[in-house]
């Protein structure tokens, strides 16, 4: 089964810088997609799981960028131009609007990737999870190791046996091993990652239930309600409010096994 993956949208019109941000990415598991105009990129966050933004500002100026901060607080912008001397005021836009991070062109080129990823949407939502395996008593090695498979898969609705595959272990043997210690059964790991990534995503204003359910991959708004009610006992529209480590504190206080 193919997964879904974050992406990173990048609007550059130097394909060289594409390209070496795509080879660098592409080793935590995220697509880098082209984006031809600011309408093409709404329509990517529309769509996609979206980590992060690189834009070139000398090209396409700041402004249109202010507007998708608005919109989209919760994923972080990068700056990547050649600058010069003379950009002080353009630095200080991009300061006021918010970017994560400014990257000069023919500098930080190597180490570009590398930074996006250790500041992405989802790096930021796994600090908030820091203590998420001791708390749902993930110890051993295989727990971990199934631990990280469901954050690379959480844009996708995974079963066991895909992740039992791609561990080349049986279904049967990674059910029996994953839940062993008191660990919640993998089932319920997999719908609490997907709502804390729900949760995040709601925190954006630019994004609703019907479009959050469709860039997760759930089948319905309906199904994407359910799977919220089950792991956090709250509807979607009180997801913002408690953010992932409020859904992970709802879960572990008596939602770990419950099949309800």
């Amino acid at each position: 089964m193919k997964y879904n993956t974050a992406v990173v949208p990048v609007m550059h019109g130097d394909a060289n810088v594409r390209t070496q941000l795509r080879r660098g990415l592409s080793r935590s598991g995220v697509r880098v997609m082209a984006c031809r105009s600011w309408q093409h990129l709404y329509a990517v966050y529309q769509r996609e799981l979206v980590d992060a933004f690189v834009v070139d500002v000398r090209s396409y100026g700041t402004e249109a960028v202010a507007d998708l901060a608005d919109l989209y607080p919760r994923i972080p912008l990068f700056a990547m131009s050649a600058f010069r001397p003379d950009d002080g005021p353009l630095l200080d836009r991009c300061r006021a609007v918010g970017f994560r991070g400014v990257l000069v062109r023919g500098v930080d080129d190597t180490v570009a990737a590398d930074l996006i990823a250790a500041r992405s949407a989802s790096r930021q939502r796994q600090l908030e999870l820091g203590n998420a395996t001791r708390l749902l008593r993930l110890t051993e090695p295989l727990q971990l190791a199934v631990w990280g498979a469901v954050l690379a898969r959480v844009g996708s609705p995974s079963r066991t046996s895909d992740i039992a595959d791609g561990l080349e272990v049986t279904r049967e043997h990674l059910s029996r091993e994953f839940a062993a210690g008191g660990a919640p059964n993998l089932k319920r790991v997999i719908d609490l990652v997907r709502t804390v990534w729900v949760a995040d995503l709601l925190r954006n204003p630019g994004y609703d239930v019907r479009t959050v359910a469709c860039i997760l991959q759930f089948s319905s708004p309906s199904h994407l309600a359910g799977s919220v009610k089950r792991v956090a006992g709250v509807t979607p529209s009180e997801l913002p409010g408690l953010g992932p480590r409020g859904v992970l504190r709802r879960f572990v206080r008596g939602r770990m096994r419950s099949r309800l």
